[in-house]
């Protein structure tokens, strides 16, 4: 995924986003996401989740959807400008996901939920580095039988003077 959001985590009565700096014996350093980073300690006690490892409800009960693949959903769909903030009416909002996710399951993704994706992804298109997609190397063009053979000479040219030098 284009977004890399394995050290990006929300922490449970603490606002906002926070980057992961370093474990401790009592929890973890964090770093906000905001103009002015502040560093701080998540104690052990504050829930901890990871967004890499958050994903939303589909219509499919043995399926969802990852909050990274739903993040380059939204950035190929709008960009950075979304049409709703985390203040927009539940109709909008709900409209906004189905947009992006249309088989999301509408029973078990609550205003909330919707409420924090526009926030998370405001924050993480902010402050987390997008990454194009690489496409497909390409393949590299075989090497004609003049250029193998000149390869072959050569390294059979350096075998023996290696064996000769591990001989003495």
């Amino acid at each position: 995924m284009p977004f890399d959001l394995k050290e990006i985590a929300s922490i449970s009565g603490m606002p906002g986003l926070y980057r992961i700096i370093a474990p401790t014996r009592s929890g973890v350093i964090v770093e906000s996401l905001a103009e002015k980073p502040v560093r701080s300690v998540a104690q052990a006690r504050n829930r901890v989740s990871i967004l890499q490892e958050i994903s939303m409800y589909t219509n499919d009960a043995e399926h969802t959807v990852p909050l990274a693949e739903i993040f380059d959903r939204i950035r190929k769909q709008y960009g950075t400008d979304l049409p709703v903030n985390a203040k927009s009416s539940s109709q909008e909002l709900s409209a906004f996901v189905e947009s992006v996710l249309p088989d999301y399951d509408q029973d078990r993704v609550y205003a909330s939920d919707m409420k924090k994706l526009v926030q998370w992804y405001s924050l993480v298109n902010q402050f987390v580095p997008y990454t194009e997609e690489q496409e497909a190397p390409a393949e590299q063009p075989e090497t004609t039988t003049a250029e193998a053979s000149t390869t072959s000479e050569a390294e059979e040219a350096e075998k023996p003077k290696a064996s000769k030098k591990k001989a003495k």
